[in-house]
């Protein structure tokens, strides 16, 4: 039967890992997922099964989930608590958060949640960074680990590391020049002030003006987990090759026109 034909019976943890074996995903790496369920289709056991096959695939690595809360933490005075704020990225971003052994990141808007080796470190001070996607953050550690990116049923445009490299560039015109004033509760109750420069305008859909490049580049590359078109990225070639370009034309991502190759003396 073909993949894109499975039965709800046949989407179960075991199909999901091999599923994961075909895109060739490093087990002992970093690996960050995006996710949609709704396009992974109803397997059995739900969203615990997908979050099954996941943890144990990278049993020997780390798995990120990103939890973040920016669609609501996000005027003067709020606040993320970090054991019980919601995520505003999806289903299995939320039950993944609330699973033994996962550590959640303290920043207030842009959170993640790690398993595995190094998970607690990985996580750890993100809450003294006033961006989003910071340099010394986890969103940068993903860099320094050379992390694999799988977006399942999702795109380009819900790919948050393209926002890290934007900031790690400084492109102008990105972050609010002021900061909001935000605070973190721990989960022991201290209450920790976490101003943020959040994000001012929205680059983010037009960040699949670069989809087929990174696929040609071999940056990324196409595959399927259950029904769910997936991407698979390199995180350190997709800074290379983004930032390369950002420092050609900073205002890549301000609309959809298409990429011009002479502009870039043979990069692209």
């Amino acid at each position: 039967m073909a993949e894109e034909h499975r039965s709800a019976e046949s989407i179960t943890k075991e199909t999901l890992l091999q599923d994961l074996k075909r895109l060739a995903i490093d087990r002992a790496g970093t690996l960050l997922v995006h996710s949609s369920m709704k396009s992974i289709g109803p397997a059995c056991g739900g969203p615990d099964a997908v979050l099954d096959a996941l943890a144990d695939y990278m049993r020997d690595g780390l798995l990120v989930l990103p939890t973040h809360t920016w669609a609501y933490v996000n005027k003067d005075g709020a606040e993320f608590r970090v054991a019980d704020s919601l995520t505003c990225v999806g289903l299995l971003t939320e039950r993944f958060r609330k699973r033994p052994g996962v550590f959640r990141s303290w920043h207030p808007t842009h959170s993640v949640a790690a398993l595995g080796r190094d998970a607690e470190s990985f996580v750890a001070g993100d809450e003294r960074f006033p961006t989003p996607c910071a340099r010394g953050s986890a969103w940068g550690r993903l860099l320094d680990r050379q992390a694999t990116i799988l977006l399942i049923g999702v795109d380009l445009t819900r790919n948050t590391f393209i926002h890290g490299i934007e900031e790690w560039a400084d492109i102008p015109n990105r972050l609010a020049d002021e900061p909001k004033q935000l605070y973190t509760i721990a989960p022991d109750g201290a209450r920790i002030a976490a101003p943020v420069r959040g994000h001012t305008t929205p680059v983010w859909e037009h960040y699949g003006k670069v989809d087929e490049l990174l696929q040609r580049k071999s940056v990324m590359r196409l595959g399927r987990f259950g029904h769910a078109e997936t991407r698979v990225c390199d995180a350190a070639q997709m800074t290379t090759l983004l930032s390369a370009m950002l420092r050609v034309e900073p205002d890549l991502f301000l609309d959809d026109t298409p990429i011009d190759p002479g502009r870039y003396g043979g990069l692209v």
